[in-house]
Parts: structure tokens; sequence; C-alpha cells
């Protein structure tokens, strides 16, 4: 005879669902029971007009509704993976869906981290632009290695990446430059990314001097500028389940066209 299911585990059934059905009535639940009354309380916010709320709401149906990963869903290759969720990610109108946190170390294993933006990825690897003078072109410089994460919380979707990293070719570096914005390419020239300066002021100044003297007038790409390309040595796809019991699966490179899966526990 079946044991009965403890009021707790009850209460979790009723709230995320464990099949269609509930998840489907999940769906359809006020915020105030799929957070609880008490978690509400706590927020101290007029669920019924505070913008916040909605955002909480919208997660928390998003929770309740999403289906789970198996290894069966996943494409043997990880960029084709990788180009599967992030195409969705642009489709989805996300505010920023290419910024990725990317994470470096110096040559004493000190990290650091920060966001930048993707700009190019093929089978090559994942490319991004930077002053090389900056903290993380330093620390590339002498630890050239990093790891990436792409967050997409509406999706309730994560991709980590990690590998080496390498400066990719000046002319490559060149075409990407004659597309940014002239404001933009002109700031490459105004700023000492990293550095200390004395004001904003200053800053500004330096930026109008340069906009006077490039005016009308070819940018050219600065020295001290350009693009790294990450050649990602494992993937890690994490999806958001109930109850912290998410789907991790994580592909490690066997060779250059071979690659190994595995689920990982959350």
């Amino acid at each position: 005879m079946a044991r009965p299911a403890s009021p707790e585990r009850s209460r979790l059934a009723r709230k995320l669902g464990r099949d269609a059905e509930s998840c489907e009535r999940a769906a359809r639940a006020p915020v105030r029971e799929l957070l609880g009354s008490s978690t509400a309380s706590r927020l101290g916010f007029a669920f019924r007009d505070n913008l916040w709320a909605v955002n909480l709401m919208s997660k928390a149906r998003q929770a309740a509704l999403i289906s789970c990963l198996r290894q069966s869903d996943l494409d043997p290759d990880p960029f084709n993976q990788f180009d599967r969720w992030f195409k969705l990610a642009l489709e989805s109108n996300l505010p920023e869906p290419t910024a990725m946190t990317l994470a470096t170390a110096d040559r004493e294993g000190t990290p650091s981290a920060r966001i930048v933006l993707l700009k190019a990825y093929d089978q090559g690897g994942f490319t991004f632009f930077t002053n090389f003078e900056s903290q993380k072109g330093r620390e590339l410089a002498g630890n050239p290695r990093a790891a990436l994460v792409f967050y997409w919380p509406q999706l309730n979707r994560q991709i980590r990446i990690a590998g080496p990293v390498s400066k990719i070719a000046r002319e490559e570096s060149e075409r990407y430059f004659e597309t940014r914005p002239f404001e933009s390419r002109v700031g490459a020239w105004a700023s000492s990314q990293s550095q200390p300066i004395h004001s904003r002021e200053e800053l500004d100044n330096r930026m109008e001097e340069l906009l006077r003297q490039y005016e009308g007038k070819e940018v050219p790409l600065p020295p001290y500028w350009g693009g790294f390309r990450l050649v990602p040595g494992w993937f890690e796809f994490w999806q958001s389940r109930p109850n912290r019991l998410h789907d991790r699966f994580r592909y490690t490179r066997l060779s250059e066209h071979t690659w190994k899966i595995e689920r990982l526990s959350p």
C-alpha cells in the first residue's frame, strides 16, 4: 500500500505540479498561491499594482510550466545546441541576449568577471572585442584561459563555456571595427580602459577633441584594441526545474569533432 504523501510534498505538488495537468493548473494559479502568502507578505508589495510582482509571477509560472530537458533532446554537437538556444533567445526579444559574463584570472589565479557582448560564434569559437590594455586584456595576456556564462532568466536557461583564449587576426578586428558607430570608434581612442582617471570632464574633453579631429575622416583601429576568441573545452547547458532539481548536461571535448555528454547532478 502506497504511503500517503506528507503535507509538505502535497503542497509542493500543488504549487508546481508534477505532470501536465498540475503544471497547467499552476500556470493559472494566482501569484500568492504560487509564491506562498508568507513570501508575498515578506516582500511587502502590493501585488496587483507592482511591476516587480508581475515579473515574479511570470517567473513562477514559467518555472511551473517548463519541460524536462533530456539527453535525447540535445544535439550531439554543442555548437549546434548553443545555436538552437541562442536563436530562441534572439527571437524572444530579450533585453540583451548577446550579453555574457566573461571570467578571467591573473597569473596568481585571482579571478575577475564582467559583462561583455558576444559578437560572433562558429565552430572555431566565441568572439568578443576589448581594449588589450584593460584588466581583462592584461589578464588574458598572462593567463589565456577564460569562462563564459549566458543567462536568460526569462527562458530559465543558462550556458557555461570554458577554454583557451587567443587574439584574432588584426584584419578580422578591423572588419568588425569598421561596422561600429562613428562615436564608438572614436571612443576606443578616447578611453584608456581600466586606468584611473581624474574626472568625468577629462574623459568628455578628450572625446570632444577626438570627435573634432576625426570629423569627416576614417577612424583607424587602435593598436591596443581588437578581438579575442575562446575555443571551448567544455560546455554546460542548464535548464531550471522546480525545487532546485535543475537539468544540467556537460559536453566535454574528446577530439576536434567528438564530444562526451554527461548529465550532472543539480
